[in-house]
């Protein structure tokens, strides 16, 4: 989903959220299964521009404090934006802010950016968008792009751009 918002040298944000168990199971380490949530969560809310919209801003600027991120906000992040290749959601979110969140310095600060991606998460709750049309992301059902597309921009009012990732043990086939 993308959402216009800049004053930077990007033109918008694009919210990406991530299919937990899919992460999990294409990653290489194999300390990963122990997080497979059965909901989308938060992969990045990433400063994007036309030109290039498949690759996301990385920025400099005032780098992470997790001094910053109350115990409140912590609790809200935990659920929606968790680290599914670890248990430390703080480097995920350290690294998300690092390499796309300093660009939104001078539209939103860092509290700012984490609470905008928590409630722009709890307004398009994908895995509840999508389960309201009776599709239920599975290891053995396939779906047909627009079966996923159409329910989520009926909801959201914005075309959504759908990413498989390669399976790296079947070299022809995504997840």
């Amino acid at each position: 989903l993308c959402f216009i918002m800049s004053t930077g040298s990007y033109v918008y944000f694009q919210f990406v959220q991530q299919w937990p168990p899919t992460t999990c199971r294409l990653s290489s380490k194999p300390s990963n299964q122990h997080r497979p949530l059965q909901r989308f969560t938060i992969h990045g809310l990433w400063p994007s521009n036309y030109s290039n919209p498949r690759k996301p801003s990385n920025c400099n600027g005032l780098q992470f404090d997790a001094r910053k991120v109350s115990p409140r906000l912590r609790s809200k992040l935990k659920m929606s934006w968790p680290n599914v290749e670890s248990d430390n959601d703080t480097k995920f979110w350290e690294h998300e802010w690092n390499k796309h969140g300093t660009c939104s310095q001078e539209t939103l600060n860092q509290t700012q950016f984490f609470e905008r991606s928590h409630d722009m998460w709890m307004s398009y709750n994908i895995t509840n968008i999508l389960k309201n049309a009776s599709i239920v992301p599975s290891a053995t059902q396939k779906w047909k792009y627009s079966d996923i597309e159409s329910p989520i921009k009926t909801a959201t009012q914005r075309t959504p751009f759908l990413r498989c990732k390669r399976d790296p043990s079947q070299p022809n086939n995504s997840q």
